[in-house]
């Protein structure tokens, strides 16, 4: 039998139950321990120093670095401790740009958060920031300034480790230390992809999403301008977050409503573009497996994916499905229908990506020179909207999406989680369309939060290789088992780990808020009386009436080597 093994926490036994370091196990106490540069998804940096809790014998730990070991005796909260945190925090403001009122990040800034809470009231040293406000905005995506910048070293480990991008990393050495790029190259010309998790980790907004607000209220407020919104299936587990409602409930109702209220004309579901996809892919992969030609399919609605593939591996572009993604193609249609009625039409897409900017600049998506999305916001940016509007979104009454583009399938929503695309599309290619085949798809191993899944699967005579990824980083571990030769038949591929839910434009999201979310859009999913695209009756009248003989032209799309 066992002994148990503990630590002593602030006079408190903690038994150590297979925790990496002791700032899990505090955690486990109550105490919610100051740090800038922990997260468990990335590896220990432990550069801010923050967590530094005092031992028995009067030293200091970082308890981000140090594994528990039985029989320690610890303290999180001691005068000296409190004095060594404050000058941590003295020395960072003295290094940072603090016009607070006007920083993308405020009230979500952990350093605006920790000085608070530490009770800094004024700052000893001289302000030696530079004067960096916007120094590089030349990606349609990310915005950074290294005026705010505390060196944590998080967007590093994330674009690296995680991502595999190797965008950004530390240059120079001592005081001259900086966040960049290679060459100190504007962002726009690194490897960077647009995938935002920098973003999503960065704690005081020195990297920040692009802001495209005032071009959208612009439109709205033109009477001469016909403005139409869709909203991506992501956005509507994850909005709430902010605004008084909590993580992972479905507020599409409320959503709409509130777009209603700030002046747009008509509103859609980017569900029924993602219930497009599934029919067009869903051909196209059993297409390519009858003519053994291209396989694996790989999927095509993430733009990050998209760029890392263009960069990085030119080699795969031909594997790539055609397919637009959801985004584009409800913009193609909605803007081939205002072409057809010569009324001049401004297009907004709410997007959980930072990414879906880039896609929406490509010259790949406009028509006539003129993009089919005019502009992208995150959920982010639309929290903002709602907020400068005054609108009291938790007490909205829910609203339905307009017509003649309001119904949606379960299968579309649940593109917003990894393994989503995935799942719609097997459900299309079943050949049994019982309930009970439905709830065999459903657990064929394409759900969960792992970032890479793999299964095997029964059609007809062939027996599939389905690959389910979301992480940059993981996606390359499948392209090397991909150029070993392994065969595999279909590969979904997320760039942000999760998918979706956790895009680079959302609510910044821990382990549980990505269950919450997941959870809650296969809820939605569930509570749809169509399950399955082709089931969705306006499919039937968009290929007959609408898209009849611009098939090709406005949902698919060849990419090519950057």
């Amino acid at each position: 039998m066992t002994s148990k093994k503990y630590v002593t926490i602030d006079g408190i036994p903690v038994e150590i139950n297979g925790e990496k370091n002791l700032l899990e196990l505090i955690n486990k106490t109550g105490v919610k321990m100051p740090t800038f540069c922990y997260h468990s998804e990335l590896s220990v940096y432990g550069a801010c120093r923050m967590c530094m809790v005092e031992n028995e014998r009067g030293g200091l730990d970082a308890a981000c670095s140090t594994p528990p070991r039985d029989g320690m005796v610890i303290k999180t909260n001691t005068e000296r401790l409190r004095r060594y945190r404050k000058n941590i925090l003295e020395l960072l403001l003295a290094n940072h740009c603090r016009d607070c009122t006007t920083c993308e990040n405020n009230s979500k800034c952990k350093l605006q958060d920790l000085a608070m809470r530490f009770n800094i009231e004024g700052v000893r040293f001289p302000n030696t920031a530079k004067s960096t406000v916007n120094d590089d905005t030349s990606s349609v995506c990310i915005t950074r300034d290294n005026g705010k910048c505390i060196l944590c070293g998080d967007c590093v480990r994330m674009c690296n480790e995680i991502q595999n991008v190797g965008a950004i990393d530390f240059a120079y050495r001592g005081s001259n230390m900086i966040i960049s790029t290679a060459f100190g190259k504007p962002l726009a010309e690194s490897p960077c992809v647009g995938c935002g998790q920098c973003v999503a980790v960065c704690p005081t907004g020195a990297i920040v999403v692009k802001n495209n607000i005032s071009p959208v209220w612009n439109a709205i407020s033109n009477p001469e301008i016909k403005t139409t919104v869709q909203v991506a299936p992501a956005v509507r587990v994850a909005l709430g977050k902010e605004l008084g409602v909590k993580d992972g409930e479905d507020v599409m109702g409320k959503i709409v409503a509130a777009l209603h209220r700030m002046g747009f004309d008509e509103i859609y579901d980017t569900s029924l573009g993602a219930d497009l996809t599934v029919l067009e892919e869903s051909e196209e992969f059993l297409g390519r497996l009858e003519q053994n030609e291209n396989i694996p399919l790989i999927t095509s609605c993430c733009p990050g994916w998209i760029q890392y593939c263009e960069k990085k591996h030119p080699e795969l572009l031909p594997n790539i499905s055609t397919c637009r993604s959801p985004m584009q193609m409800m913009a193609a249609i909605l803007k081939d229908q205002a072409k057809a009625a010569s009324r001049k039409m401004f297009h907004v897409a709410v997007m959980p990506c930072t990414a879906k900017k880039f896609e929406a600049a490509r010259d790949e998506f406009k028509m006539d020179g003129e993009p089919n999305v005019d502009a992208v916001i995150t959920t982010q940016e639309l929290i903002s909207m709602i907020k400068e509007a005054g609108i009291m979104f938790d007490t909205l009454e829910p609203e339905a999406v307009d017509m003649p583009f309001g119904t949606i399938s379960g299968a579309g929503i649940i593109f917003g989680v990894t393994g989503g695309v995935t799942e719609a599309v097997l459900r299309r290619v079943a050949a049994n369309k019982s309930r009970s085949d439905l709830m065999l798809v459903t657990n064929c191993g394409q759900r969960g939060m792992e970032g890479i899944k793999e299964f095997k699967l029964r059609y007809g005579e062939r027996e599939l290789h389905i690959v389910v990824v979301s992480g940059l980083n993981n996606a390359e571990e499948v392209i090397r088992r991909i150029h070993s030769g392994e065969k595999i038949d279909f590969v979904e591929v997320m760039a942000c780990p999760g998918g979706c839910i956790n895009g680079g434009g959302q609510p910044f999201a821990m382990a549980p808020e990505k269950e919450a979310r997941s959870a809650g859009l296969y809820k939605s999913d569930r509570l749809q009386s169509i399950r399955r695209s082709e089931e969705n009756p306006i499919m039937t009248s968009l290929y007959r009436d609408i898209i009849r003989g611009k098939v090709h032209e406005l949902l698919h799309v060849d990419y090519t080597k950057k």
